[in-house]
Protein backbone atom coordinates (compact mmCIF):
# COMPACT_ATOMS: atom_id res chain seq x y z
CA UNK A 1 0.00 0.00 0.00
CA UNK A 2 2.81 2.38 0.86
CA UNK A 3 5.91 3.25 -1.15
CA UNK A 4 8.81 5.48 -0.15
CA UNK A 5 9.02 8.96 -1.66
CA UNK A 6 11.82 9.40 -4.18
CA UNK A 7 11.72 13.17 -4.04
CA UNK A 8 14.28 15.81 -3.37
CA UNK A 9 13.99 19.53 -4.03
CA UNK A 10 17.19 20.10 -6.01
CA UNK A 11 16.66 16.94 -8.10
CA UNK A 12 13.03 17.61 -8.94
CA UNK A 13 13.36 21.36 -9.44
CA UNK A 14 16.48 21.17 -11.61
CA UNK A 15 14.90 18.47 -13.77
CA UNK A 16 11.71 20.49 -14.13
CA UNK A 17 13.61 23.65 -15.05
CA UNK A 18 15.64 21.73 -17.63
CA UNK A 19 12.43 20.47 -19.26
CA UNK A 20 10.95 23.98 -19.37
CA UNK A 21 14.12 25.39 -20.93
CA UNK A 22 14.22 22.58 -23.51
CA UNK A 23 10.53 23.07 -24.35
CA UNK A 24 11.07 26.78 -24.99
CA UNK A 25 14.07 26.05 -27.23
CA UNK A 26 12.16 23.38 -29.18
CA UNK A 27 9.41 25.89 -30.03
CA UNK A 28 11.97 28.03 -31.86
CA UNK A 29 12.16 26.60 -35.40
CA UNK A 30 15.35 28.54 -36.19
CA UNK A 31 17.40 26.85 -33.48
CA UNK A 32 18.85 30.20 -32.44
CA UNK A 33 17.80 29.71 -28.82
CA UNK A 34 19.70 26.45 -28.23
CA UNK A 35 23.07 28.00 -27.23
CA UNK A 36 21.33 30.12 -24.60
CA UNK A 37 19.11 27.22 -23.52
CA UNK A 38 22.16 25.01 -22.98
CA UNK A 39 23.91 27.81 -21.08
CA UNK A 40 20.85 28.19 -18.85
CA UNK A 41 20.79 24.43 -18.22
CA UNK A 42 24.45 24.58 -17.24
CA UNK A 43 23.75 27.35 -14.72
CA UNK A 44 20.81 25.42 -13.22
CA UNK A 45 22.91 22.25 -12.96
CA UNK A 46 25.76 24.14 -11.30
CA UNK A 47 23.53 25.44 -8.49
CA UNK A 48 21.83 22.04 -8.19
CA UNK A 49 25.30 20.47 -7.83
CA UNK A 50 26.17 22.92 -5.04
CA UNK A 51 22.95 22.04 -3.15
CA UNK A 52 23.33 18.29 -3.60
CA UNK A 53 27.07 18.21 -2.81
CA UNK A 54 26.44 20.28 0.32
CA UNK A 55 23.97 17.63 1.51
CA UNK A 56 26.39 14.84 0.68
CA UNK A 57 29.18 16.47 2.70
CA UNK A 58 26.89 17.00 5.73
CA UNK A 59 25.86 13.34 5.73
CA UNK A 60 29.32 11.95 4.92
CA UNK A 61 31.40 14.10 7.31
CA UNK A 62 29.22 14.14 10.43
CA UNK A 63 29.50 11.07 12.72
CA UNK A 64 26.29 9.57 14.08
CA UNK A 65 25.71 10.50 17.73
CA UNK A 66 23.75 8.71 20.43
CA UNK A 67 20.99 10.74 22.04
CA UNK A 68 22.31 10.22 25.56
CA UNK A 69 25.85 11.38 24.71
CA UNK A 70 25.27 13.83 21.84
CA UNK A 71 27.09 17.14 22.06
CA UNK A 72 25.14 20.37 22.04
CA UNK A 73 24.98 21.85 18.56
CA UNK A 74 24.81 20.40 15.06
CA UNK A 75 24.46 16.60 15.17
CA UNK A 76 23.42 13.52 13.22
CA UNK A 77 21.06 11.04 14.93
CA UNK A 78 19.63 7.72 13.82
CA UNK A 79 16.93 5.68 15.55
CA UNK A 80 13.21 5.12 15.16
CA UNK A 81 10.25 7.48 15.22
CA UNK A 82 7.77 7.45 18.05
CA UNK A 83 4.73 9.49 19.08
CA UNK A 84 5.01 11.64 22.19
CA UNK A 85 2.63 10.73 25.03
CA UNK A 86 -0.56 12.71 25.32
CA UNK A 87 -2.21 14.15 22.24
CA UNK A 88 -1.80 11.71 19.31
CA UNK A 89 -0.93 12.86 15.79
CA UNK A 90 -3.36 11.58 13.13
CA UNK A 91 -2.74 11.95 9.40
CA UNK A 92 -4.62 14.76 7.70
CA UNK A 93 -6.61 12.61 5.23
CA UNK A 94 -6.77 8.97 6.34
CA UNK A 95 -6.64 9.62 10.08
CA UNK A 96 -3.85 7.06 10.64
CA UNK A 97 -1.83 7.43 13.86
CA UNK A 98 1.52 8.82 12.74
CA UNK A 99 4.47 10.96 13.78
CA UNK A 100 4.43 13.33 10.78
CA UNK A 101 2.25 13.79 7.70
CA UNK A 102 1.87 15.87 4.58
CA UNK A 103 -1.08 15.67 2.17
CA UNK A 104 -2.19 17.12 -1.15
CA UNK A 105 -5.72 17.05 -2.55
CA UNK A 106 -6.68 17.66 -6.19
CA UNK A 107 -9.99 17.66 -8.12
CA UNK A 108 -10.55 16.84 -11.77
CA UNK A 109 -11.85 19.97 -13.50
CA UNK A 110 -14.18 20.40 -16.47
CA UNK A 111 -11.17 20.45 -18.82
CA UNK A 112 -10.08 17.03 -17.43
CA UNK A 113 -7.06 18.60 -15.67
CA UNK A 114 -6.26 18.17 -12.00
CA UNK A 115 -6.77 21.32 -9.93
CA UNK A 116 -5.42 22.09 -6.46
CA UNK A 117 -8.00 21.81 -3.65
CA UNK A 118 -6.17 21.56 -0.34
CA UNK A 119 -2.86 20.64 1.26
CA UNK A 120 -1.33 20.53 4.70
CA UNK A 121 1.69 19.49 6.71
CA UNK A 122 2.15 18.50 10.34
CA UNK A 123 4.41 20.58 12.57
CA UNK A 124 3.54 18.57 15.69
CA UNK A 125 6.51 17.36 17.70
CA UNK A 126 7.39 13.67 17.87
CA UNK A 127 10.30 11.62 19.17
CA UNK A 128 13.43 9.90 17.88
CA UNK A 129 14.44 6.94 20.07
CA UNK A 130 17.79 5.19 19.62
CA UNK A 131 18.14 2.88 22.62
CA UNK A 132 20.21 5.32 24.64
CA UNK A 133 17.46 7.88 25.05
CA UNK A 134 14.73 9.97 23.46
CA UNK A 135 14.99 13.25 21.54
CA UNK A 136 12.00 15.48 20.77
CA UNK A 137 11.90 16.35 17.06
CA UNK A 138 10.43 19.73 16.12
CA UNK A 139 9.88 19.19 12.35
CA UNK A 140 8.98 22.73 11.29
CA UNK A 141 11.30 23.83 8.49
CA UNK A 142 12.79 20.37 7.90
CA UNK A 143 13.60 18.88 4.52
CA UNK A 144 11.77 15.54 4.43
CA UNK A 145 13.12 12.62 2.38
CA UNK A 146 11.91 9.02 2.15
CA UNK A 147 8.58 9.35 3.95
CA UNK A 148 5.98 6.70 3.13
CA UNK A 149 3.71 7.72 0.28
CA UNK A 150 0.26 6.61 -0.76
CA UNK A 151 -1.96 8.03 -3.53
CA UNK A 152 -5.52 7.13 -4.46
CA UNK A 153 -8.63 8.46 -6.18
CA UNK A 154 -12.19 8.83 -4.97
CA UNK A 155 -14.54 10.00 -7.69
CA UNK A 156 -13.25 13.28 -9.08
CA UNK A 157 -10.73 13.71 -6.26
CA UNK A 158 -7.12 12.56 -6.06
CA UNK A 159 -5.36 12.30 -2.70
CA UNK A 160 -1.65 12.00 -1.95
CA UNK A 161 -0.32 11.51 1.56
CA UNK A 162 3.21 11.21 2.98
CA UNK A 163 3.81 9.77 6.46
CA UNK A 164 6.36 8.94 9.11
CA UNK A 165 4.72 6.13 11.05
CA UNK A 166 5.59 5.06 14.61
CA UNK A 167 8.55 2.66 14.67
CA UNK A 168 9.82 3.78 11.24
CA UNK A 169 13.61 4.22 10.87
CA UNK A 170 14.45 7.88 11.41
CA UNK A 171 17.60 9.73 10.37
CA UNK A 172 17.95 13.34 11.49
CA UNK A 173 20.38 16.21 10.97
CA UNK A 174 19.77 19.35 12.97
CA UNK A 175 20.56 21.50 16.00
CA UNK A 176 20.57 19.48 19.21
CA UNK A 177 20.07 21.09 22.57
CA UNK A 178 19.20 19.86 26.05
CA UNK A 179 17.26 21.72 28.69
CA UNK A 180 14.56 21.41 31.28
CA UNK A 181 11.13 20.49 30.05
CA UNK A 182 10.02 24.02 30.84
CA UNK A 183 12.03 25.21 27.86
CA UNK A 184 9.87 23.27 25.38
CA UNK A 185 7.98 25.51 22.94
CA UNK A 186 4.46 24.06 22.86
CA UNK A 187 1.50 25.56 20.99
CA UNK A 188 -1.61 24.95 23.10
CA UNK A 189 -4.01 26.49 20.59
CA UNK A 190 -2.70 24.40 17.69
CA UNK A 191 -2.71 21.19 19.74
CA UNK A 192 -6.28 21.79 20.94
CA UNK A 193 -7.39 22.37 17.34
CA UNK A 194 -5.62 19.19 16.20
CA UNK A 195 -7.21 17.14 18.98
CA UNK A 196 -10.71 18.46 18.17
CA UNK A 197 -10.14 17.67 14.49
CA UNK A 198 -9.18 14.11 15.48
CA UNK A 199 -12.34 13.78 17.55
CA UNK A 200 -14.49 15.04 14.67
CA UNK A 201 -13.15 12.26 12.43
CA UNK A 202 -14.40 9.64 14.92
CA UNK A 203 -18.01 10.83 15.02
CA UNK A 204 -19.29 7.79 16.93
CA UNK A 205 -16.95 8.33 19.86
CA UNK A 206 -17.49 12.09 19.72
CA UNK A 207 -21.26 11.64 20.09
CA UNK A 208 -20.86 9.06 22.84
CA UNK A 209 -18.74 11.50 24.85
CA UNK A 210 -20.43 14.85 24.20
CA UNK A 211 -23.96 14.38 22.81
CA UNK A 212 -25.46 14.66 26.27
CA UNK A 213 -29.09 15.05 25.17
CA UNK A 214 -28.74 12.14 22.69
CA UNK A 215 -30.43 14.01 19.84
CA UNK A 216 -27.81 12.89 17.30
CA UNK A 217 -26.23 16.37 17.02
CA UNK A 218 -23.44 18.23 18.78
CA UNK A 219 -24.89 21.67 19.51
CA UNK A 220 -22.88 24.79 20.36
CA UNK A 221 -23.03 24.18 24.12
CA UNK A 222 -21.88 20.56 23.75
CA UNK A 223 -19.13 21.59 21.35
CA UNK A 224 -17.89 24.18 23.84
CA UNK A 225 -17.73 21.45 26.49
CA UNK A 226 -15.75 19.28 24.05
CA UNK A 227 -13.37 22.19 23.44
CA UNK A 228 -12.84 22.68 27.18
CA UNK A 229 -12.16 18.96 27.62
CA UNK A 230 -9.65 19.03 24.75
CA UNK A 231 -7.96 22.02 26.37
CA UNK A 232 -7.69 20.14 29.68
CA UNK A 233 -6.17 17.08 27.98
CA UNK A 234 -3.66 19.18 26.04
CA UNK A 235 -2.63 21.12 29.15
CA UNK A 236 -2.17 17.86 31.05
CA UNK A 237 0.01 16.49 28.23
CA UNK A 238 2.05 19.72 28.06
CA UNK A 239 2.50 19.74 31.83
CA UNK A 240 3.84 16.18 31.69
CA UNK A 241 6.37 17.11 29.00
CA UNK A 242 7.49 20.25 30.85
CA UNK A 243 7.92 18.36 34.11
CA UNK A 244 10.69 16.21 32.66
CA UNK A 245 14.33 17.02 33.33
CA UNK A 246 16.98 16.89 30.63
CA UNK A 247 14.69 17.06 27.62
CA UNK A 248 16.63 16.68 24.35
CA UNK A 249 15.32 18.67 21.37
CA UNK A 250 16.34 18.60 17.69
CA UNK A 251 15.17 21.55 15.58
CA UNK A 252 16.05 23.71 12.60
CA UNK A 253 19.58 25.13 13.03
CA UNK A 254 19.62 28.83 13.77
CA UNK A 255 22.70 29.32 11.57
CA UNK A 256 20.87 28.12 8.42
CA UNK A 257 22.57 24.74 8.09
CA UNK A 258 20.72 21.75 6.68
CA UNK A 259 17.78 20.41 8.71
CA UNK A 260 16.97 16.97 7.34
CA UNK A 261 14.62 14.15 8.39
CA UNK A 262 14.50 10.85 6.52
CA UNK A 263 13.47 7.23 6.91
CA UNK A 264 16.44 6.13 4.78
CA UNK A 265 19.72 4.81 6.18
CA UNK A 266 22.59 7.35 6.31
CA UNK A 267 24.80 5.32 3.92
CA UNK A 268 21.94 5.04 1.43
CA UNK A 269 21.27 8.77 1.60
CA UNK A 270 24.94 9.60 1.20
CA UNK A 271 25.27 7.40 -1.90
CA UNK A 272 22.18 8.93 -3.46
CA UNK A 273 23.44 12.48 -2.99
CA UNK A 274 26.89 11.48 -4.26
CA UNK A 275 25.40 10.09 -7.50
CA UNK A 276 23.22 13.15 -7.96
CA UNK A 277 26.23 15.41 -7.44
CA UNK A 278 28.07 13.58 -10.22
CA UNK A 279 25.00 13.75 -12.49
CA UNK A 280 24.55 17.50 -12.00
CA UNK A 281 28.25 18.08 -12.61
CA UNK A 282 28.16 16.07 -15.86
CA UNK A 283 25.15 18.05 -17.10
CA UNK A 284 26.92 21.29 -16.15
CA UNK A 285 30.02 20.48 -18.18
CA UNK A 286 28.08 18.87 -21.04
CA UNK A 287 25.55 21.68 -21.44
CA UNK A 288 28.24 24.33 -20.99
CA UNK A 289 30.45 22.75 -23.63
CA UNK A 290 27.48 22.46 -26.00
CA UNK A 291 26.61 26.14 -25.52
CA UNK A 292 30.20 27.23 -26.25
CA UNK A 293 30.37 24.99 -29.33
CA UNK A 294 27.17 26.49 -30.81
CA UNK A 295 28.19 30.07 -30.01
CA UNK A 296 31.70 29.83 -31.47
Amino acid sequence: MFAPIRFHASEWLSGGVHLIIAAVALHDDTGALWPYALAAMAVVSFFAWIATYRRYRHIHDLPTSRVASAAQGYVELFGRSEQLPGVPVLSGVTGLPCCWFRYYVERRGSDDKWEYVDSGVSNAQFALVDGSGQCVISPEGAEIIGARKQAWREGDYRYTEWLFLPDDPLYALGEFRTGGGASLELDERADVGALLADWKRDRKTLHERFDFDRDGNIDLKEWELARLQAQREVRRSHAELRSRDGVHILAKPRDGRLFLLSSELPDQLGRRFAWWSVAHLLVFFGAGAGALFLLL
